[in-house]
């Protein structure tokens, strides 16, 4: 399985925008290609797509993970280039997608093979599930609810070995001891101080990198 970040605060690879927001792209072998979230700017994410060699009509599976401007912001210019994605909101999503296969997520549910949503956490955000040839690892948005109660969360489909996505405002480091991958983006504010007590397992995030899983 493979993770490409599409839209972040940094850049990794040049000529790509960095930007407030979050997207990634998660592909496997048979398994329709999945957007997760959307950046805040249209414009900045296909740019970066375009860079990253990324067709936005080959993408299967849309999946926002909270109602947010940073995370929603290029999804109606995702939506038409793409007529045929099949599209994921937490239940509390705001906006009305007419015409469009959306379905509201409240439980876990499986999103294809091998992907599966955390269901929406303390009513705002839902995250990523990937059993992966590595484990469990998961893509998060923001981590409003707490990455611990995420990775809680997750737990039932087997023990959590990563996670990547933004880690808001969040400061119980220990609850990361055990993961093999730690990848902060975004939106964490304690980037460097994960770096510092993991510097085994943490992955300097950015628009452009490229996990193979």
């Amino acid at each position: 399985m493979k993770i490409t970040v599409v839209y972040d605060n940094e850049v990794r690879e040049k000529g790509l925008r960095a930007d407030w927001g979050f997207s990634c792209l998660v592909e496997a072998e048979g398994m329709p290609q999945i957007l997760f979230d959307t950046g805040t700017s249209g414009d900045i994410l296909l740019h970066n797509m375009q860079l990253l060699g990324i067709n936005t009509n080959v993408i299967g599976i849309i999946v926002i993970s909270h109602d947010h401007f940073d995370h929603t912001g290029g999804l109606s210019h995702i939506l038409e280039k793409n007529k045929s994605a099949a599209i994921y909101v937490p239940a509390s999503f705001s906006k009305h997608i007419p015409g469009r296969n959306v379905t509201p997520v409240k439980e876990p549910i499986p999103i294809c093979d091998n992907v599966y949503t955390t269901g929406q956490l303390k009513g705002i955000e839902q995250s990523l599930v990937l059993n992966t040839r590595s484990g469990i690892v998961l893509v998060v948005g923001c981590s409003h609810p707490g990455v611990g109660e995420i990775i809680d969360a997750a737990s039932s489909y087997g023990k959590v070995n990563g996670i990547i996505g933004g880690f808001h405002e969040f400061r119980d480091l220990d609850r990361l001891h055990g993961l093999s991958l730690i990848c902060p983006c975004h939106c964490t504010q304690h980037a460097a101080e994960i770096k510092r007590r993991f510097p085994e397992q943490c992955l300097e995030c950015g628009a452009g990198l490229v996990l193979e899983l």
